[in-house]
């Protein structure tokens, strides 16, 4: 298998010269090393090389990495999260991609004992496979969680559907960043929505320069182990 760091070094220039051809600066891109299917040794791997940001998406997985790596990384959930488990790892996750229902607001601001940084999961493509709220129901769902005191809402998650041409996901990803871009002009101070969590290991170049801020990627840089 291919050393990490030797992956990343990849994509960091893939990325660089994305944002180059969008006008931004490689810097306001965070790359997620998603670590699910892959050992405890190989996200290690992935933190040694400087992948800080880690992803999972089941509380299993999660935890048994968290008992070994602690707070070296910084934690993010990407996986639909049920409200019942949400006890179990709030308290070690730093970011949370997958909000898409008052149920599960509820639980993370009763069980939080401070804020919590989140994405609002958006369904861009209308896919039935896919979680996410439909664009429509964003704003007004977004509205609704004015009471919840341990909830930021920092950006939009989406995520595209596994094609042979990543040109076909731009405009699902323009979308998000239209609606992002509204939902900022709404000016509400728990929701600054600055960032924009989409691109994974086969659109991540695409997602760029439609303006992610954070691009997850799996098989690519850590590879697949389990």
């Amino acid at each position: 298998m291919v050393a990490v760091s030797e992956n990343l070094i990849e994509i960091q220039a893939d990325i660089e010269q994305a944002a180059k051809r969008a006008g931004r600066n490689k810097e306001d891109i965070n790359i997620i090393a998603v670590t699910k299917y892959v050992t405890i040794e190989r996200a290690k791997e992935a933190l040694s090389a400087g992948a800080v940001n880690l992803g999972e998406n089941r509380n299993e997985g999660f935890l048994a990495k968290f008992e070994e790596i602690g707070e070296s990384a910084t934690w993010h959930f990407i996986g639909s999260l049920q409200s019942r488990k949400v006890k179990d790892i709030i308290h070690h996750i730093d970011y949370i991609h997958s909000l898409d229902r008052i149920s599960l607001a509820k639980e993370i601001n009763k069980r939080s004992q401070k804020t919590v940084s989140c994405f609002v999961q958006v369904n861009v493509s209308g896919e039935e496979s896919k979680h996410g709220l439909a664009e429509e129901a964003v704003e007004s769902f977004i509205k609704e969680l004015a009471v919840f005191e341990n909830i930021r809402i920092v950006g939009l998650m989406t995520m595209a559907p596994h094609v042979d041409n990543p040109e076909e996901t731009r405009p699902l990803f323009k979308k998000l960043r239209l609606l992002r871009d509204y939902i900022q002009s709404l000016h509400l101070d728990y929701a600054p929505c600055e960032y924009l969590s989409m691109g994974m290991s086969n659109d991540y170049t695409v997602a760029v320069e439609e303006g992610a801020t954070h691009v997850r990627i799996g098989t690519k840089l850590v590879g697949k182990e389990l």
